[in-house]
C-alpha cells in the first residue's frame, strides 16, 4: 500500500508540473554542474547565426571542418547559413516541415526526424552521416535543437562519430527536471558520454523560461551548450566572466546569466 501511495503522489506531482517526491540528491546535481563549468580553449568564441534565437557561440576553430549536421529545422537557419558561407556542406533534417526556411546551394535537407532508429520517419545520427558523406573521416560540427529528444539521440551516437565531431552545440531542454532522480540518471549519462571526448566551453541560458531555484541551486530549464573536442583544448582553466560579450537574449524576457552554482 505504501508503494502505491508514493507512486500515486509522484505521478500527480509530475502531472501538475510539481517537483517529484523522489528527488535527486543535491550533491549529485552540483557535482554535475561542476563537471560542466565552461573551460577556456585555445580559440576565442565567435558567434554564428543571428543576434537572438538561432545564434550560437562556437570556438574560432573551424578550419578543416567540412560539414555541419543540424537536426531540428525552424523558421531560422542563420547558424547553418553562416556555416555554409564558411565553405561547409550543411545537412539539415526535420520530419515536421516540408523544407528549410532559407535557401543555400550548400544546404541538403532530409525530411526525417533524427532519433534512435532508422525507418520511414526517423534515422539515427550515424546512419544520417554515413548516407550523407560516405567513406569520410573528416571533422564535423553538430548543432542540435530537437525539443527534448536530444538525450536519447546523443546516447545513440557511436563513439566513432563522437570523435569526428570537433564542435557540438546542443540546446538542452527540461533541465529543471534534474531534480527528478529518474530524469537525472538519463541526463547525467548523456553529459558523461559527451565529456568522455569533449569539454564544455560555453553555456548560455535561454531566457524564454525563468530560473528554477531549489536546495540553494539555480537551474535554467533551457540552455545552449557548446562543447569542443578535448584534443583541441590546450588550456584547462575555467571561464570566469559571464555573460560572454557575444551572448544575446533568445526572447524579450528578462536576461538570465549563468548562475554561480554552475561555475564555482
Amino acid at each position: 500500500m505504501t508503494r502505491l501511495i508514493k507512486s500515486t503522489i509522484q505521478w500527480a506531482a509530475s502531472f501538475f508540473g510539481l517537483y517529484p517526491v523522489f528527488m535527486t540528491d543535491p550533491k549529485k546535481v552540483q557535482e554535475l554542474m561542476k563537471k560542466l563549468w565552461p573551460r577556456l580553449g585555445n580559440s576565442e568564441l565567435i558567434r554564428l547565426g543571428p543576434d537572438g534565437d538561432g545564434g550560437y557561440l562556437v570556438p574560432d576553430d573551424l578550419d578543416g571542418i567540412t560539414a555541419c549536421f543540424s537536426p531540428g529545422v525552424s523558421a531560422i537557419s542563420g547558424f547553418e547559413k553562416d556555416c555554409a558561407d564558411l565553405g561547409m556542406t550543411v545537412f539539415l533534417a526535420d520530419r515536421s516541415v516540408d523544407q528549410v526556411a532559407d535557401n543555400h546551394d550548400r544546404f541538403h535537407f532530409t525530411r526525417k526526424y533524427v532519433g534512435v532508429t532508422t525507418n520511414e520517419d526517423f534515422m539515427t545520427f550515424d546512419d544520417w552521416v554515413d548516407s550523407s558523406i560516405p567513406n569520410s573521416d573528416e571533422d564535423l560540427i553538430f548543432q542540435m535543437d530537437i525539443e527534448g529528444f536530444e538525450y536519447e539521440t546523443i546516447l545513440n551516437i557511436s563513439d566513432e562519430l563522437m570523435n569526428r565531431c570537433r564542435i557540438f552545440v546542443v540546446e538542452f531542454h527540461n533541465l529543471n527536471q534534474l531534480w527528478n532522480e529518474h530524469f537525472f540518471r538519463l541526463a547525467s549519462r548523456v553529459f558523461e558520454k559527451i565529456l568522455q571526448t569533449h569539454s564544455c566551453v560555453h553555456i548560455h541560458p535561454n531566457n524564454d523560461r525563468k530560473l528554477q531555484k531549489l536546495n540553494g541551486l539555480e537551474i535554467p530549464p533551457l540552455a545552449e551548450f557548446t562543447f569542443l573536442r578535448n584534443d583541441r583544448i590546450g588550456k584547462r582553466s575555467y571561464t570566469k566572466n559571464f555573460p560572454h560579450p557575444l551572448d544575446r537574449d533568445c526572447t524579450g524576457e528578462e536576461t538570465i546569466v549563468l548562475p554561480k552554482c554552475w561555475r564555482t
